[in-house]
């Protein structure tokens, strides 16, 4: 299977590590807090381990399972000991009253982001439009935007191994409308749906 690097130790950090844990992926945990890090990756089981905060991850795909604004400093930090990685971004922009993102330009934390990884690395956006809990126990769709085939390639197999749907969405411009998109789940949680036990997917119809 694949070998993942966790950059986080969050709730997300915990969902998608247990998820690749039980399909099979080798995963590493890394945390500014060693401490949790360890834990997390001693709670995951499956021979997670708990790598070094800045060290090069052991991953060839590397998670940031962080807040929006830690993305890109934490990416600018890692610096060349992510080159040649797979770095997801699942972060949303959400302002404060989580009604429209807190950047007014068309872009994103993923496209950011890629301005300040290695040469190398190639960025891909994904998860950001699913709730924990319904990524915990559910099977939602994953959408997923990059530049590189190749790498969203790779970032699908993942998410099979998760025991969810991949949905190629394009190429990483559309990680702006991805972020948006998360804002939208918001909006149904808040109003039409009411609640937050959904997931955004594609019905497909045929004649």
């Amino acid at each position: 299977m694949n070998t993942i690097t966790i950059i986080g130790t969050g709730n997300m950090a915990g969902t998608i590590g247990a998820r690749a844990v039980a399909g099979g992926n080798t995963v590493e945990v890394m945390g500014r807090d060693q401490s949790k890090a360890a834990d997390l990756a001693k709670a995951l089981g499956g021979g997670a381990t708990a790598g070094e905060w800045g060290a090069v991850p052991a991953g060839d795909i590397v998670i940031m399972a962080l807040l929006f604004d830690g993305v890109v400093p934490t990416i600018a930090r890692y610096g060349d000991a992510l080159a040649g990685k797979i770095i997801v971004d699942i972060s949303n922009t959400f302002n404060s009253t989580f009604d429209g993102l807190a950047h007014s330009e068309q872009t994103s934390i993923a496209q950011e982001a890629a301005k300040v990884a290695p040469a190398g690395a190639s960025m891909v956006k994904a998860f950001n439009t699913i709730f924990r809990h319904v990524l915990e126990k559910g099977r939602p769709a994953v959408f997923v935007a990059g530049d590189s085939a190749q790498a969203k390639a790779r970032v699908a197999e993942f998410v099979k191994t998760l025991g969810l749907r991949p949905l190629d969405v394009g190429d990483l411009k559309m990680a702006h409308w991805l972020e948006g998109a998360g804002l939208l789940t918001m909006g149904l949680a808040t109003n039409g749906v009411g609640n937050g036990n959904f997931a955004l997917g594609v019905d497909e119809f045929t004649d």
